[in-house]
């Protein structure tokens, strides 16, 4: 009854079943548990934001600051009275009031922390249920064989499981990204040699290698991490040749070495390579520089004369006197004569590549030609690529809109349509999306009618039709206590919405700038903010700008938006967005999201605390392997009172940088993709199932809570 208690506190109740099997476990066990969830939701870290009571704005203005930038270089002997601060700042009378403030209002440094949050305010309570061995023991396996990329909620799920459980024999691992967590445990369990029937080609290798030493699992070159770090050590008071330093240090990382152990380990991959010498210089080629480094640090020459490593001789032969054929390069051959079908022909070899480059093909050569030869070669394709087209035809073929392009490097960019649109007609382009549509729905119904069932009954919930499928819009963010797809939209029951960040948490005292902002755009067109810079907005207030964090605790800010005000302000969305104002990315052990209660939610007059872990709706944990400046996690619809979850990362340090256009080119791609429901009414019309009203009485049942995982949602949709 304590451990339930507990759980109410924090927003969560317990079913039945989980119920009657807690009162088999020990006391000792169910404190263990209750200290993991403190944890989890941050119970015990700092959740004091510069100003106490900041629903009441302080009054500061801009003239403040300069006043007091004023005095501190002048000091005291220029007439400046007022008040030194533990920070060694002097704040002159008349400027800040000191009393509601917990540390230095010009430096941004707290002097105060705290050691309690609220509790028990929220109005609604999260159902947790009962997860067995054998629930465990599935996970395991559809997160092992999951057809679609594994975003870093599931990856991070992974790599707890990996240590305690045993890999099943012959399993197939069909992702390449999965693949290299799996393969980092068998080297860490000193079975490194049995991973040479995980790894089948070079770039399978190469990505592992640049995994182990950099923590991506995308294959991006030192040069492009060099430059990312230069940029992200790069704000407004750090110089150019600081930031050069950065990026120095950050090459220094970067630098190649192996023990002798891990370079057999590697020399024993590459000679067992089930291709031949030329197809695996084929395979190397486009990443030839970073093969050559790796070849030297791995000391491959030297094994290469060894007995038994004939093939890996060979390879390097081959390798170094560049005696191959690239097929890329006989592509590029082909389209530069616009011999259409050799490019057609080539391309039907390599039916992902085919995909990739399907629409622009479709513009150079022609629709009906290019879609004859892709439909006799989609068969081959995972169901993911093929849900992609249909995602992206509608924005490609669009001469007028613009589309989101999200590199390897990191950030967002937008790009042009493409010139050869213009060559077509309206018509002509919508003829296009159509087909395409066309294409992959008969695709789809044709691969889940040949997927074996004895259900004769269907029930799908209604908001499923409100969920976008999670292709191509793999989340970077760790969500350990609620799980939701990019688009996914979360009703706003009372009147405010409370945002909040905490970042610092084991780390030392220093010097750690984090903001919290909104950008607000209203009906008429124009944008305004709250952040740092403007602590207080029509609809919106701001708890203060830290730029330093107290040691291990870390530090909160937070954003009290009240949306009748918003709606009276004419309003139409506020937008959420956490950046990294100082050096690095976001990964300072950042945890962002928001509250939200039908009931009143409150803020501590004597330190500013505002946090209740019951109100918290969503919340996300920021990877270790984010490269981004900036993210905009939310989106506020005013008038609909719904929030859209999103996750789009952008490179500038404040919300000023966050591109609106790229906002709504986003929330319109969404809009437009295929929901969870729609798909499952293909599979229902491929296997003619009757749907019905009645979960209970349905052979086959998919719920709001099935589509949430999306390890599950791969496993059964994506077969």
């Amino acid at each position: 009854m304590a451990f339930v208690a507990r759980l109410r506190e924090n927003g969560y109740s317990v079913n039945e079943e989980f119920l009657h099997a807690l009162t088999k476990v020990s006391a000792n066990k169910l404190a263990d548990i209750t200290a993991l969830i403190n944890e989890v939701l941050g119970v015990k870290l700092n959740w004091a934001p510069l100003v106490k009571g900041w629903d009441v704005p302080t009054g500061e203005t801009r003239a403040d600051h300069i006043i007091t930038l004023i005095a501190n270089v002048f000091g005291e002997e220029f007439g400046f009275k007022g008040t030194t601060l533990p920070c060694g700042h002097l704040i002159p009378e008349g400027t800040f009031p000191l009393e509601r403030y917990n540390g230095c209002p010009f430096c941004g440094t707290p002097f105060r922390t705290a050691d309690f949050v609220y509790h028990g305010q929220g109005s609604k309570l999260k159902e947790l249920r009962l997860f067995t061995k054998d629930d465990i023991e599935k996970t395991f396996l559809s997160l092992l064989t999951s057809p679609t990329p594994l975003d870093a909620t599931q990856l991070d799920s992974l790599k707890l499981l990996l240590p305690l459980m045993e890999l099943p024999e012959n399993v197939a691992i069909p992702m390449k990204e999965t693949c290299m967590v799996v393969v980092q445990s068998l080297i860490a369990k000193g079975e490194g040699e049995k991973a040479a029937q995980l790894l089948t080609t070079p770039t399978d290798i190469l990505r592992f290698l640049w995994f182990e030493k950099t923590g991506l699992v995308k294959i991006i070159e030192p040069k492009h991490l060099v430059e990312q770090a230069r940029k992200a050590n790069r704000n407004h008071w750090m110089p150019a040749d600081q930031s050069d330093e950065k990026a120095e240090e950050k090459r220094r990382e970067l630098k190649l070495k192996y023990d002798r152990t891990m370079c057999r380990t590697v020399a024993v991959w590459l000679n067992a390579l089930p291709m031949s010498a030329r197809q695996v210089a084929e395979n190397m080629n486009p990443k030839r520089g970073m093969w050559v480094r790796m070849i030297r640090a791995l000391r491959l020459g030297e094994y290469s004369r060894k007995q038994g490593f004939e093939h890996l001789a060979e390879i390097l032969d081959v390798f170094y006197k560049q005696d191959y054929q690239t097929w890329m390069g006989q592509l590029d051959e082909a389209q530069r004569h616009n011999d259409a079908q050799e490019v057609l022909s080539m391309l039907k070899q390599r039916p992902g590549m085919f995909a990739r480059c399907l629409f622009a093909t479709m513009l150079r050569f022609g629709k009906d030609n290019t879609l004859k030869a892709f439909e006799s070669v989609a068969d081959k394709l995972p169901a993911r690529l093929v849900l992609s087209l249909g995602n992206a035809a509608e924005a490609y073929f669009d001469v007028e809109r613009n589309r989101l392009a999200r590199p390897i490097t990191g950030g967002t960019y937008n790009l042009e349509p493409n010139a050869l649109l213009q060559l077509y007609s309206e018509d002509e382009r919508k003829d296009m999306v159509k087909s395409v549509n066309s294409l992959y729905a008969n695709t789809m119904q044709k691969r889940f009618a040949q997927i074996p069932t004895e259900a004769k009954t269907i029930y799908i919930d209604p908001l499923l039709y409100d969920i976008p499928v999670s292709i191509g819009d793999r989340s970077t963010t760790v969500q350990d206590t609620s799980c939701a797809l990019q688009g996914t939209r979360f009703h706003v029951e009372g009147d405010s919405v409370r945002l909040f960040m905490q970042w610092g948490k084991d780390l030392p005292a220093q010097h750690l700038d984090m903001d919290l902002s909104c950008r607000i755009a209203m009906n008429d067109g124009t944008v305004t903010q709250c952040a740092y810079f403007e602590l207080t907005a029509p609809g919106a207030k701001h708890s203060g700008d830290i730029q330093r964090i107290p040691n291990k605790v870390g530090t909160a800010e937070y954003i009290e938006l009240s949306i009748p005000e918003l709606d009276k302000a004419g309003a139409k969305y506020v937008m959420f967005t956490c950046n990294a104002y100082t050096n690095g990315t976001l990964s300072p052990n950042l945890m962002v999201g928001w509250m939200n209660s039908a009931y009143p939610m409150k803020i501590s007059n004597s330190n500013g605390v505002a946090y209740d872990p019951s109100t918290v709706q969503h919340i996300v944990r920021i990877s270790e392997g984010n490269l981004s400046k900036g993210l905009v996690f939310g989106i506020l619809d005013v008038a609909a009172r719904e929030i859209v979850w999103l996750e789009m990362p952008f490179t500038g340090q404040t919300v000023l940088d966050a591109d609106q256009k790229s906002i709504e080119t986003l929330l319109l791609r969404l809009k437009e993709k295929m929901s969870v429901g729609q798909l499952l009414d293909l599979k229902r019309e491929a296997q003619q199932l009757t749907s019905v009203e009645d979960k209970d009485s349905a052979d086959e049942v998919y719920t709001y809570e099935w589509a949430l995982n999306p390890a599950e949602v791969s496993g059964v949709l994506f077969i």
